[in-house]
């Protein structure tokens, strides 16, 4: 039983249908990733959210407080 030669066009299709199939399989698995990570991110919004309304500061308070963390962080003199 002879063998035949795999050309190299060939060869080139089969790895394009690999490459096809693990691309696939990376956006599938990019997708949860993504939908896992909006997941997260929520509860942390809804975290932030509770700690700012507990703390009883105005809005104002916050953005200030926030700014000076800002201000502080850029001139080398916030705390990590």
């Amino acid at each position: 039983m002879a063998r035949r030669k795999i050309t190299i066009d060939e060869k080139i299709d089969r790895q394009k249908q690999v490459v096809s199939k693990i691309k696939a399989k990376y956006e599938e698995e990019l997708k949860v990733l993504d939908k896992l990570m909006e997941i997260r991110d929520a509860e942390l919004d809804k975290e932030l959210l509770a700690a700012f309304r507990k703390s009883g500061l105005s809005h104002q308070d916050v953005i200030n407080l926030i700014s000076k963390g800002r201000s502080d962080d850029e001139d080398g003199s916030g705390e990590s």
